[in-house]
């Protein structure tokens, strides 16, 4: 086997890993609600919504393709494949991809570890531009597209990562509202009792548009490093960008899946109880306005960050609901992990190529495979300290809770 394809496998094999962190950091975007109101158990909750991730990771391509086209500038603007990235079998291309999902891992972990809802989506875009901007400069990032200002990363990630947490907040307002004028002279319990129910389809729908969107992104990873190597060009042998190869998608799809199922039950827990103490008429609303915003998204192509989402609407229900506590404490340190997500995610995505880049070849790229696996197993030892779980993410939410998760024990 040659060191190309070692580093390919290399490759595919850790954007899997990202695929599989996605699944158990984002959980909570789908069904932190409907555990929390009781609507679910744990269990089925976790099932239900690694079933229907794995459904919607087929039913689009826009957001894979997004990912492929929009942030490395692998062309150049007559469209000619930059010779510099696709040099010894891809090799170049292929290190800063390895970097990029190293970095993308480590800061899904870490935030993980403190039960912050980060983005993974803007982990994998941080780590992709720190890596690509270490190796080629900031020029190497299509920031903007050359037809249409929106294809580039500004236009596919920062300026949906902008808008949609204040819109899904302002949906998910007004449905709150909505909701609660037209059942006002229903019965609390059997109110309670209908909009549990209901939120089993909201859940479903919004783990659904989940798979749609945070699926893709790593299909779009694994399809620019077939294209590095040169397992997926045309009869002329240009790169193919606009599809996806059929067992990326299955591979991408199982991966996501299986990480959902196991539970960020750390992150379930803060956006459950944490951020507000949510009904089912708040439960249903802010899955409804979530998997609205997430699937339009996907159809355009904005590879946007399903977390912002979720957290906006539900910070949007406890505005919409007369006298509902909303934990600004705790909202304040997700949007702090928000703005530092792409930075030092990409800090870490550059550290990781100039570490694989000084050491050269399959040796550098396997050194940096090394750091992120003893990372991961590091911060996933020291978390089970303090293991939580199906048994208790439901638990009431005390003020130890928010302390803990602002400062851990690393004793």
């Amino acid at each position: 086997m040659t060191p190309e394809l070692v580093l390919l496998a290399i490759v595919c094999l850790t954007a899997l890993a990202f695929d599989f962190t996605n699944g158990f950091h984002d959980t909570a975007n789908a069904m932190a609600t409907s555990i929390a109101t009781r609507a679910l158990s744990p269990k089925a909750a976790v099932t239900l919504c690694a079933v229907l991730n794995l459904v919607g990771a087929f039913l689009s391509v826009e957001v894979a393709v997004t990912v492929t086209n929009a942030v490395i500038r692998i062309q150049d603007s007559d469209g000619v494949p930059k010779p510099e990235l696709l040099a010894d079998n891809g090799f170049p291309l292929l290190l800063i991809l390895m970097a990029g999902l190293a970095g993308a891992i480590i800061w899904n972990i870490l935030t993980w570890l403190f039960g912050l809802p980060s983005s993974s989506s803007h982990a994998l875009f941080g780590g992709l531009v720190g890596a690509t901007v270490a190796a080629m400069g900031w020029d190497g990032v299509k920031w903007v597209g050359e037809g249409s200002h929106l294809d580039g990363v500004v236009g596919k990630v920062i300026l949906p990562a902008l808008a949609s947490p204040v819109i899904a907040c302002i949906v998910a307002t007004i449905g709150t509202r909505v909701v609660f004028a037209l059942t006002s002279k229903i019965v609390e319990h059997y109110r309670d009792q209908f909009f549990r129910r209901a939120q089993i389809g909201t859940a479903s729908l919004l783990s659904l548009s989940h798979g749609t969107n945070d699926a893709q992104k790593t299909m779009g990873v694994i399809t620019l490093a077939l294209i590095a190597a040169g397992y997926w060009n045309d009869a002329d042998g240009n790169p193919i960008l606009h599809e996806i190869p059929l067992w990326v998608k299955f591979a991408c799809a199982l991966a996501i899946a299986a990480g959902t199922y196991i539970g960020g039950w750390r992150i379930i827990r803060t956006m459950g109880k944490g951020l507000v103490e949510i009904s089912p008429p708040q439960g249903f609303s802010a899955e409804a306005s979530s998997a609205s915003i997430i699937l339009i998204s996907s159809q355009l192509g904005f590879a946007l960050s399903t977390t912002h989402v979720a957290t906006g609407s539900i910070l949007g229900t406890g505005l919409g609901k007369k006298g509902a506590e909303v934990r600004w404490g705790v909202a304040g340190r997700m949007g702090i992990a928000w703005l530092i997500t792409l930075p030092l995610s990409g800090a870490v995505g550059a550290l990781c190529w100039f570490i694989g880049h000084v050491i050269g070849g399959w040796p550098g790229a396997l050194t940096v495979f090394g750091i992120m696996c003893a990372l991961a197993l590091f911060m996933y030892l020291h978390s089970r300290k303090s293991a939580v779980g199906r048994h208790n993410v439901n638990e009431d939410w005390h003020e130890d809770d928010e302390l803990q998760a602002t400062k851990m024990e690393w004793d």
